[in-house]
């Protein structure tokens, strides 16, 4: 019987898609953390300061803590690898960097959306905004990946629909005890 030989992975291809899955999920996370933190201060205030001081903040905490994890992370990750018989070279800084690019990006949806919209119409607009991001993201991810888009589409709406749901109703309950 003989053993199976391990082939090493084509080193460009992995570092491609090391920096894309990092962006992928930066933007990810950069809409529905920032939708769903400003959500949460719309249900508590229509003060648009308020909420753009609370967006900037989430946003910068966000792509600082993206971008770091994503290094942390991967120089985890390879560091492993390096260990094994057959490494993959994957980059750390590539990953923070697409990372956290990705999340200002991400993030700059909601913000952007909440902040210059008309109040009476903020919210319908945040969440048209929202869910069509989620929905390019999603589909962005299915096809990077080589599956069918439908479930990581519905996936990504379903998912920042119900934590922008969520946080405005504690946004919402908190505001109305203060």
């Amino acid at each position: 019987m003989s053993t199976p030989t391990i082939t090493r992975p084509d080193a460009a291809l992995a570092s491609r898609l090391n920096w894309l899955r990092a962006g992928v999920l930066g933007a990810n996370d950069g809409i529905v953390s920032t939708a769903s933190l400003v959500f949460g201060v719309a249900g508590a205030t229509s003060d648009s300061v308020a909420l753009f001081i609370a967006g900037i903040a989430g946003l910068l905490a966000g792509a600082l803590s993206m971008g770091g994890g994503e290094y942390v992370s991967v120089s985890t990750q390879r560091d492993t690898e390096q260990a094994a018989l057959a490494p993959v070279r994957t980059n750390p800084w590539h990953a923070a960097f697409a990372s956290m690019t990705a999340f200002t990006a991400g993030a700059l949806i909601p913000l952007l959306a909440i902040v210059f919209a008309p109040v009476a119409v903020r919210l319908a607009i945040t969440i048209v905004a929202v869910l069509v991001a989620l929905a390019i993201t999603g589909y962005t991810s299915a096809r990077l990946s080589g599956s069918r888009p439908l479930r990581p589409v519905v996936r990504n709406v379903l998912v920042g629909s119900l934590a922008m749901g969520i946080t405005f109703a504690a946004g919402s309950l908190v505001g109305a005890h203060l």
